[in-house]
């Protein structure tokens, strides 16, 4: 394929977005080149690996490279070379504004990146963009698309755009792409709810996924070891947790759960685990490499998220991999990986009792952890596997740019 991709995020490489490296790796692994772009250079602890420190080495990074004025002077002396488009864009930047002093001035800072964007593009060759998660580093590629003529696509996420999706301009944005890849049968009605009926056609599903390789191992035998992988964000309903694990540790005293991940709400949480007697019980881990967690999930005996809002978590997938039974919430796309009863336990958000019931059961039917992993794993094999989705993006990318874009939400035989 001639297409050379170029891949924005707003940070890149995170160590709570593996998946989107995942993702790179098996497109080049396929034959294409493809180049990361972030918006923002990413911290060090978020390089947990030796992946995550290659892929931050070669990262282009707008931001800085905004912030030279000869490297912005000269971005936008040659988007001057096509002075209509030049002004297209700024006139699409002043649409698309949310309304205020502060929104309006983000657009133009949007609109400044958008130029260097575009500058780096050309001076690389690369002929396509395709950006993650549908905020500002999705409108930087709106705004370059418009200014230089190099096409872009975008994976859509959610849950907190759909919460302002008129804010992000979501409409515009898929309107104006060639593609949207929507992660999930969910994410694509909500997509449908804020764009016309003629773009329907272009919002197909590309599963996020993993290397089930990775994970796959025999089927872990811990006792009673819970282990929870995410940001430390009111979102992910941790309180809810802690307050079904001091339920359950009066009929299992060897309880333990590790935490993975790091975020704002850590300190709080930490002084809530103190203030409930579980200090003894619990593990902040903060960031580990996917080494480290496929490591950890093969020594756990089910992983836990009772978050009260998501897209689809990667994360369950990794523990389905890992021949692991999961217990996490029912919203959005999550029953389209977990089948409750089968492979994992769904309870309803904010529920510390049902929660608590879900676990138990799990800690106590060492059989039925079994039967779950294997049904986990039989899933993710199929449906969720980060090879064989790039398979099926690539082919997106291909179909749209030669005109003959597939017609399908999902490639034949698959859900």
């Amino acid at each position: 394929m001639s297409l050379r991709i170029a891949y924005l995020t707003g940070e890149y490489p995170r160590a709570t977005d593996t998946f989107i490296q995942r993702e790179v790796a098996a497109l080049r692994a396929r034959g294409l080149t493809v180049e990361t772009c972030s918006i923002r250079r990413t911290g060090t602890e978020h390089h947990t690996g030796p992946e995550q420190r290659a892929e931050a080495a070669g990262t282009f990074h707008v931001l800085e490279a905004a912030l030279s004025a000869p490297r912005l002077i000269s971005a936008h002396l040659a988007a001057w070379r096509r002075p209509g488009a030049w002004l297209r864009a700024m006139r699409l930047a002043w649409r698309t504004s949310p309304g205020g002093i502060k929104a309006t001035l983000y657009q133009f800072i949007y609109l400044a990146e958008a130029a260097v964007l575009a500058h780096h593009l050309r001076v690389r060759g690369l002929t396509h963009l395709h950006n993650h998660i549908a905020k500002s580093s999705c409108t930087v590629a709106m705004l370059m698309s418009e200014m230089s003529g190099i096409p872009y696509s975008f994976t859509l996420h959610g849950p907190d755009i759909f919460y302002e999706p008129y804010r992000w301009r979501l409409d515009e944005k898929i309107a104006r792409a060639r593609f949207v890849a929507c992660i999930s049968h969910f994410c694509r009605s909500q997509a449908m709810a804020f764009c016309a009926p003629k773009d329907w056609d272009k919002l197909h599903i590309v599963h996020c996924g993993v290397d089930p390789a990775r994970y796959d191992g025999a089927a872990p035998e811990a006792a009673a070891h819970l282990v929870f992988v995410g940001r430390l964000a009111a979102v992910k309903g941790v309180p809810v947790l802690f307050e079904a694990v001091r339920e359950l540790i009066a009929d299992h005293g060897a309880l333990h759960l590790t935490l993975v991940g790091d975020g704002p709400e850590r300190a709080a949480l930490e002084a809530r685990a103190r203030d409930l007697g579980l200090s003894d019980h619990l593990t902040f881990a903060g960031y580990r490499s996917q080494a480290e967690v496929a490591e950890l999930l093969g020594r756990a005996t089910a992983l836990v998220l009772p978050s009260f809002a998501e897209g689809v978590p990667v994360v369950l997938m990794e523990a389905m991999a890992a021949r692991l039974p999961v217990v996490t919430t029912r919203i959005a796309g999550v029953p389209e990986l977990v089948e409750d009863g089968v492979s994992g336990l769904l309870v309803p958000p904010g529920d510390a009792d049902a929660l608590r019931v879900a676990l138990a059961r799990l800690l106590c039917d060492a059989h039925l952890c079994r039967d779950m992993g294997k049904a986990g794993h039989a899933r993710v094999m199929t449906e969720f596997a980060s090879d064989t989705e790039a398979a099926w993006l690539a082919t997106l990318f291909e179909g749209y740019a030669t005109d003959t874009p597939p017609a399908s939400l999902r490639p034949e035989g698959r859900e």
